[in-house]
């Protein structure tokens, strides 16, 4: 009951909050169930990239959204890993018009391909780090 309370006289992203919970169920259930290839059209302008620098109010709320979808995700009851969180926060930034650049990569891991997802707005990653700098190979991207 704290919790609850908590989130309603503390939160003050709380729709924010509540959007997160339920893009991350929808994106999942996409995952499970829609070929990566039909769900794509819906990720953005493939092979864009949003501008390397925002100013610093776009920077607090991707930051803020950063801390709210990580900490939703943490806590679902179903599997959110990194796909779903950059495809949850692409879409909680996008309800600002605030652009941003999703990046797809893979690289090998004791002898496994390994894949991973990250979300970068400006110069700031918002979901999955710099995926790039952990060894990953960018093999595509989209714009939104």
């Amino acid at each position: 009951m704290a919790n609850l309370y908590n989130f309603i006289t503390d939160n003050k992203f709380k729709t924010e909050t509540l959007l997160s919970y339920w893009y991350a169920a929808i994106f999942r259930i996409q995952i499970l169930l829609i070929k990566p290839k039909h769900m794509k059209k819906h990720w953005g302008e493939e092979g864009k990239e949003s501008v390397e620098q925002e100013p610093m109010e776009i920077y607090k709320y991707a930051a803020s959204i950063s801390r709210i979808v990580n900490r939703i995700c943490n806590k679902t009851s179903w599997e959110s890993k990194c796909l779903v969180r950059a495809l949850t926060a692409q879409k909680l930034l996008k309800r600002k018009k605030i652009h941003s650049t999703m990046y797809l990569g893979c690289k090998m891991d004791e002898g496994k391909m390994v894949a991973h997802a990250w979300l970068r707005c400006g110069a700031m990653y918002v979901t999955g780090g710099n995926g790039a700098n952990d060894g990953y190979a960018v093999v595509d991207k989209f714009y939104m």
